[in-house]
């Protein structure tokens, strides 16, 4: 009310014509605000349309008992002996198998056989059932899961058919879109809550595929797995997620979008499984030294770090240092959009890539392969650029604050590298150069330096003179150290 005082004393004040004038103002700028959208009048005819799809799932694990204490030794004919037996076997008994229960949210998707969720609301349950907004309790079967995604799908048989829902398209979705949460929160059984979109894209690094929703709809425990709708009814998020210091919403809450669930529901449904796509590369993100060095106008794209031997990416001729800036006519225009991109792509399918090397751009052609998760397909230790590195030499490069060694037996001992690898090694760092501000550390391998083999510390020196006289900031280098193999661009000093 005292913000209201001074407008009303104001308006008590005016003399007729300043009154005309005051009104006139006030009407001349209530155009700009008449085509805003308010907040709905009500949520209730949707949310008594959507209601009966959400359902709630619980989930029973047998927790296999573990033996208590050992029974004491105890001398032969010793009068504590029946004691500690009848106490122990008591103990025993205790401790046997016993039941857990969990609860959490999904919501009836399809025919209304299927039933949609999240993996960690399932995962390791031995029974599964599927609660009707009107109680009625359902046995369900598991179809299948991806913990990738954390998503899963249940079959359900019910006695008369169910009313399912459809995706709604979240790539559509902007932030400040008001959207519908309804799970189970807390085990209170249907409960809905309404908010916006915070943001969208987030990475709360739960997975290698993460493109968060965020939202101040209030999500709690039990809510996993419950969908969250756009104002037209489909489901444009799974909410899957909180951020809370106390384990309750703090208007931080995170759902998976449609675009990422929908694909992976179908396969599960279908498949009973996800086949995704693989290229066989190591990415990382193209910063602004980065680009400088490799001459893009801007930070975008994923540098290649490694191409794994043998992998589509070897075959299509992918190098290290090379920037992917499309694949199969999508932009990448950050590095994490490339695992999502390369994920959904179909397996044996020829895409076109858009590769950015030498600071000109080419098209190469990849035929993707299917990610086996059984096999681990990662590059082993040696499989870096060779070089003809021939005598052991030692120089310290001021511009970079880094003292270098080409390899030779003692210093692969002293760092533990392998007997094959080559390269330049990292045997000092200024602790005020522009290289220790990179992490870079004693022991780290360089292989590469602008693009070219590191086959010894002159290559490496040469290298920054090079680009001095160019008048470029920084060089290019691709390291191999405890994180893998990786390109770091170092800022030249005057020194």
């Amino acid at each position: 009310m005292t913000n209201l005082a001074p407008a009303h004393r104001l308006y008590k004040s005016l003399t007729a014509p300043a009154l005309m004038a005051f009104l006139m103002v006030a009407l001349m700028a209530a155009p700009g605000t008449v085509n805003a959208k308010g907040a709905p009048e009500s949520f209730a005819d949707l949310a008594e349309k959507l209601l009966p799809s959400v359902v709630n799932i619980s989930t029973t694990q047998v927790i296999e008992g573990r033996s208590g204490m050992e029974l004491p030794k105890l001398p032969p004919g010793s009068p504590f002996e029946d004691f500690f037996k009848e106490f122990f076997d008591r103990n025993q008994q205790e401790q046997k198998s016993r039941k857990a229960t969990s609860l959490g949210s999904g919501f009836i998707f399809g025919d209304g056989n299927y039933v949609v969720t999240n993996n960690h609301v399932i995962q390791d349950a031995d029974e599964i059932t599927v609660i009707l907004h009107d109680n009625t309790r359902l046995i369900a079967e598991l179809i299948g899961r991806d913990p990738k995604t954390d998503l899963a799908v249940l079959k359900v048989k019910p006695e008369t058919a169910l009313k399912g829902v459809t995706f709604g398209d979240s790539s559509k979705s902007r932030v400040g879109d008001w959207v519908v949460a309804i799970g189970n929160p807390f085990g209170l059984g249907g409960t809905v809550t309404a908010g916006i979109i915070s943001a969208r894209g987030r990475d709360i690094n739960s997975g290698p595929y993460d493109d968060f929703i965020q939202t101040d709809a209030s999500i709690n425990r039990g809510n996993s797995g419950g969908p969250m709708f756009n104002l037209k009814g489909g489901v444009i998020g799974i909410n899957t997620a909180i951020f809370s210091p106390s384990g309750g919403s703090v208007g931080i809450g995170f759902a998976i979008p449609s675009s990422v669930a929908e694909p992976v529901i179908k396969q599960l449904i279908k498949h009973g499984q996800v086949r995704r796509g693989w290229l066989g590369v190591h990415i990382q993100a193209v910063t602004d030294e980065i680009a400088e060095t490799l001459g893009l106008t801007e930070s975008t794209g994923a540098l290649v770090a490694n191409v794994i031997p043998e992998g589509p990416a070897e075959k299509a001729k992918i190098r290290p240092g090379d920037v992917i800036l499309e694949f199969n006519n999508q932009k990448v225009d950050k590095m994490r959009s490339l695992p999502r991109i390369v994920a959904d792509t179909e397996v044996g399918k020829s895409v076109p890539l858009k590769i950015w090397r030498n600071s000109e751009q080419i098209t190469l052609s990849a035929t993707i392969e299917e990610l086996d998760d059984a096999t681990t397909k990662t590059a082993a230790k040696g499989d870096s650029p060779k070089n003809n590195e021939k005598k052991s030499k030692v120089r310290t490069v001021k511009a970079l604050g880094l003292k270098l060694s080409s390899l030779n037996a003692a210093l692969k001992e002293k760092f533990s590298l392998d007997k094959d690898t080559k390269g330049v090694v990292v045997v000092g760092v200024d602790e005020k150069g522009p290289a220790a501000e990179k992490g870079i550390r004693p022991g780290d391998l360089i292989v590469e330096i602008s693009q070219q083999e590191a086959s010894s510390p002159d290559v490496i020196e040469a290298k920054v003179k090079e680009a001095k006289k160019a008048g470029r900031k920084s060089v290019l280098m691709l390291l191999e150290g405890q994180s893998g193999l990786r390109f770091v661009a170092i800022r030249i000093t005057k020194g």
